[in-house]
């Protein structure tokens, strides 16, 4: 096992001190990009409002990996995008640039050799190219339709050669930029959980029906006239800690949970029957509900289970110890 090095007094504070220098250097970017941010931004906005296609993102080495994220951040925010590697462009995936997309280029030298022929396509073909650059009379820069240029500043890398502050620039001006395309869309929260259903938000989102999915399992059943006998059977069986009570014709009369028969043990339980320890009424929910809806009813309720009900007879019931297992509750 390779022995841990313990650094000096020292050496822990010089590093300390290296490491809140880079911090700072990087705030002081982005305190200056904030500066120099004008109506490039707005046109930029504008030349993406009025395309139909996608933003097509693409970028060499970090700008590529920070071009992914905004792609990303584009995509899940109501604008439609997606991240090509500039030199695959070159083998063929020019084929993604239709007439119809925006390509959003990305490169602190504006010069990147693999970025050239994307560019060269986008001038033949009346694409037009919003770029992120630090030197707008670079060759990406002359061939864009918008420029959201950054302000010149040291990075921190002590050689001026790992990107630092430049990418957290460039990833800064995508964040931007898509948060002033959301709020022009008008991209709700609605929109967002949509587009997140494995996330907190789209799950709460989801319907009571899309959680049962096509096979939901018929909650537990008594009639009216069952004994207790009947019900704590049918309450074992169905593991969800409670069953529901049906009239003759299948409605829903009740509900008798696990405390239900601890209460009526308590009682002689001899000719006790399924509606004589009922919850009548009990809360419900329809299937196009929201998962939310179920959540927030649990709890204010301070119930373990409800029924999903359609045309008044039970469909399913949701336990909350099977949403706290699927995340739906924290």
């Amino acid at each position: 096992m390779t022995e841990i090095i313990h650094s000096t007094p020292e050496d822990i504070a010089v590093m300390t001190d290296r490491a809140r220098e880079v911090v700072r250097l990087n705030i002081e970017a982005l305190e200056a990009l904030e500066r120099s941010i004008d109506v490039s931004m707005a046109r930029a906005v504008d030349v993406i409002m009025s395309r139909p296609g996608y933003v097509v993102v693409t970028g060499m080495g970090k700008s590529g990996h920070i071009g992914n994220k905004i792609a990303a951040t584009l995509a899940s925010t109501g604008t439609n995008a997606f991240f090509v590697h500039p030199a695959e462009m070159s083998h063929g995936d020019l084929g993604m640039l239709r007439p119809d997309v925006t390509l959003l280029a990305l490169s602190n030298s504006g010069e990147s050799r693999e970025l050239r022929d994307p560019l060269i396509y986008c001038q033949r073909n009346n694409i037009p190219v919003i770029a992120i650059t630090q030197r707008p009379a670079s060759f990406l820069g002359r061939n864009a339709a918008v420029c959201l240029t950054m302000p010149s500043v040291a990075e921190a890398c002590p050689n001026g050669l790992a990107p630092t502050t430049s990418t957290l620039m460039a990833l800064a001006l995508g964040d931007a930029l898509a948060m002033v395309l959301m709020d022009r869309r008008e991209f709700t929260a609605i929109d967002f959980g949509l587009h997140h259903p494995g996330g907190a938000l789209g799950m709460s989102l989801q319907s009571v029906r899309e959680w049962m999915g096509d096979n939901a399992a018929v909650p537990a059943s008594v009639p009216l006239n069952a004994d207790f006998r009947e019900v704590v059977s049918a309450i074992t069986e169905g593991r969800k800690g409670a069953v529901a009570v049906l009239t003759d014709d299948g409605a829903l009369a009740g509900i008798v949970t696990d405390g239900d028969l601890r209460r009526a043990f308590q009682r002689d339980t001899t000719n006790l029957t399924a509606a004589d320890i009922m919850g009548a009424n009990p809360i419900t929910v329809e299937p196009d509900a929201r998962m939310s809806d179920v959540v927030d009813l649990l709890t204010a309720n301070k119930i373990a289970n409800l029924f999903v009900v359609e045309d008044g007879r039970p469909t399913a019931i949701v336990h909350i110890a099977e949403l706290m297992q699927a995340g739906y509750v924290a």
